[in-house]
């Protein structure tokens, strides 16, 4: 079976920087949902991306839409300030064309949201960022119940993890790891995990991202990261509220100060609870810059906006691949 029978036939309109921007949806598994069938140069575009793209510019938006059987138009202009054809997008509108904005068309197809492509407007009027009252206690029986079951079943790994840190590190070392994290609403709060470093990790009690191959990490430690049993003891933080079992992963405070000053809407994040596993988990890899929180950011107002019961069980799913193939962990 051709798999493009199932796929989107997208126009792009806009020839220029913003919808060099699809590149990025590089790989065969990010362009599952539709294909480029053509683009058309929109009056603004300061250049040419070169995509390889088939480039039309003889015609009406309505009649290339015809031509190439388009199901959908992304707008993607480098400025849209009296440029956009009003009416020649109502006219393939009103003939079952789609039209969808280029930060709606990558939400769609990559599960994040572009952070440089939207502004505040577009946070106001989109749709979703809506939690009702019957959306937290759902979300919060969830936690209850998957966080007694998981405690219930995990008992037998804890002890038997308790006693490999003693054995590698001797009967005085701790086995237990507490560090203050960013939770809901800013409120801060005590994470526990195993202990996965070095008891002198951060001696100098100076705040350090955890690289690849960090020297910190213990032998043990490398065991417990890599199966993700090092955060077994955050079940304990989920039943007291602090977290959830689905939501953006808490950072120290040190952290959350220097991201919230570089990057925008970084606080949004904290208007859900942290969660032990999230859609930006899965979604990238753990990150150790400003880069990577930039990327994971994307991915958590993806799942703040589109958050759901349906969404949390897919996550939880997902990780539980996750924890058995050890993909993703560092």
């Amino acid at each position: 079976v051709d798999e493009n029978i199932f796929r989107r036939r997208t126009v792009i309109y806009g020839c220029g920087a913003s919808a060099d921007r699809l590149s990025e949806l590089r790989r065969r598994a990010d362009r599952r949902g539709f294909k480029i069938v053509g683009c058309v140069p929109a009056p603004g575009d300061t250049r040419l991306a070169d995509t390889g793209w088939n480039i039309i510019t003889d015609s009406s938006l309505k009649k290339i839409a015809e031509e190439l059987r388009a199901d959908e138009i992304v707008i993607a202009m480098d400025d849209r300030r009296g440029n956009l054809p009003v009416r020649e997008l109502l006219d393939c509108r009103f003939q079952g064309v789609g039209v969808i904005d280029l930060p709606d068309f990558f939400e769609r197809e990559a599960g994040k949201i572009m952070v440089d492509l939207v502004n505040p407007g577009w946070l106001i009027f989109s749709a979703g960022f809506r939690v009702t009252r019957l959306r937290r206690s759902v979300k919060r029986t969830f936690d209850l119940l998957l966080g007694g079951l998981a405690l219930v079943l995990a008992i037998p790994m804890m002890l038997f993890v308790m006693a490999a840190i003693k054995l590698e590190d001797g009967m005085r070392a701790p086995v237990l790891y507490r560090q203050q994290r960013v939770g809901y609403m800013g409120r801060k709060f005590m994470l526990m995990k195993f202990r996965s470093m070095r008891v002198d990790a951060e001696a100098d009690g100076r705040a350090v991202w955890a690289d690849e191959n960090d020297e910190r990490i213990s032998k043990v430690g490398k065991v417990l990261r890599k199966y993700r049993f090092d955060e077994l003891p955050q079940i304990v933080n989920v039943l007291k509220g602090e977290m959830s079992w689905v939501g953006p992963r808490p950072e120290r405070p040190e952290f959350v100060r220097e991201l919230s000053e570089t990057i925008p809407y970084y606080s949004e994040r904290h208007t859900v609870k942290p969660g032990i596993t999230g859609w930006a988990q899965l979604r990238y890899p753990y990150g150790s810059s400003q880069k990577d929180a930039l990327e994971k950011l994307q991915y958590d107002l993806y799942y703040i906006k589109n958050q759901s019961l349906i969404l949390d069980l897919l996550v939880v799913l997902q990780t539980v691949e996750v924890i058995f193939w050890g993909k993703g962990s560092r």
